[in-house]
């Protein structure tokens, strides 16, 4: 029986962040804000929990079922916590940016609080950073975001990304200009999705070939964009293929070493996306490190962006350095630990003597101590 009055027992999918994990985390979300930074994205800061109808407007709906909700015992009103940072930007944008110029280039980072895990990813809270690009129609916006995304794996070290390209409007755009029946639509959507031929078959039967072919447009970015250009589709679709074409050589011009695929059919977990969208994988680390894509935001204001998932991304990073800690005995003048501080260690200072200075500096996890103004390594016994 689990004993729930245990301190240390935490909810399932919560965790506490221990050293040295809690500072690496730290160090890879400057890292990656300043990337941002460095493109012209300026950092906002949005709170944890806000009013729950703000939360659930326009794109927020899909993600109700996500979060968590409490009374406020001030206004009365419901309040919820953000499972998502997107939405909030986006209202920032809307309201207190409302009047900033546009393009708005804005990044953030955070945590967020989700009512359930996945498969692949049962932590319900995790940190989230990202950037999003408000007030942009063009394309060139939706290039600049693919490429940012790779640029910041690029930047950490990830070994093996891959970014995996979606327009999720394509399939609903091929059933409307075929007049599917909406129920039809649906199932068929969902079968492409999950790619199940059967499934498809006993939606449409054999009446609509060209979502069969769909059914395969899977795999490599030049291939996939060739199975589509080929195919015969009603005009919407045909534009929407056109545009991930264009975008696809855009990256592949900026980034020729990049592993670019696409996923035709795949709408899951971009429900509010209105447009090219994607995901960032690694091959060697399991689940998605990030995602992202065009949408609306506040006031139906055209958006891209990308978010990534740190639980995910730190996997899939090399491991850190081990810590240089420098064990400063009892005693050592604070001028003397400021100039070593200065000089890029980082120190422990000893609060009592210690009758041996090695085995203290040992005890206390530091690698160097400090013996009569000279630095010495800690041996490994």
């Amino acid at each position: 029986m689990t004993e729930y009055s245990n301190k240390g027992l935490l909810p399932a999918g919560l965790q506490d962040a221990l050293p040295p994990a809690a500072e690496w985390e730290a160090h890879v979300i400057e890292r990656l804000l300043g990337l941002f930074s460095r493109h012209g994205y300026r950092r906002v800061k949005p709170p944890l929990i806000e009013f729950e109808e703000t939360l659930l407007a326009a794109s927020g709906k899909p993600l109700a079922p996500q979060m968590f909700r409490v009374m406020d015992p001030m206004s009365q009103r419901m309040l919820a916590v953000r499972p998502d940072i997107t939405l909030q930007v986006a209202r920032i944008a809307e309201t207190r940016m409302a009047d900033a110029p546009r393009p708005l280039r804005l990044s953030y980072a955070g945590q967020v609080l989700r009512v359930r895990g996945t498969q692949l990813r049962p932590e319900r809270q995790f940190a989230q950073a990202g950037l999003e690009l408000i007030g942009a129609a063009e394309l060139a916006a939706d290039a600049e975001v693919v490429l940012l995304a790779a640029e910041a794996l690029a930047e950490l070290g990830v070994l093996n990304p891959s970014i995996d390209l979606t327009q999720p409007m394509l399939v609903p755009a091929v059933c409307r200009g075929l007049g599917l029946a909406p129920e039809q639509a649906d199932a068929a959507r969902l079968a492409l999705d999950h790619k199940d031929a059967a499934a498809l078959g006993a939606a449409i039967g054999a009446r609509a070939p060209v979502l069969n072919r769909l059914l395969a447009a899977t795999g490599r970015a030049e291939q996939v964009m060739a199975t589509l250009n080929a195919l015969e589709l009603p005009a919407e679709a045909r534009g929407l293929v056109a545009e991930l074409d264009d975008l696809v050589r855009r990256v592949r011009k900026a980034a020729p070493g990049l592993l670019l695929t696409v996923d035709a059919g795949e709408f899951r977990n971009f429900e509010y996306h209105t447009g090219i969208s994607f995901t960032l994988f690694a091959r060697e680390v399991a689940g998605e490190l990030g995602r992202g894509g065009r949408y609306l935001g506040g006031g139906e204001e055209p958006a891209t962006g990308f978010t990534l998932y740190l639980d995910s991304l730190l996997r899939a990073l090399p491991p850190p350095a081990a810590d240089k800690l420098l064990f400063l005995p009892a005693g050592t003048p604070l001028a003397a630990a400021g100039k070593l501080r200065g000089e890029g260690w980082r120190t422990v200072q000893g609060l009592s003597p210690a009758a041996d200075a090695v085995a203290e500096a040992r005890r206390l996890g530091c690698s160097h101590f400090l013996l009569k103004g000279k630095i010495e390594k800690v041996s490994a016994t």
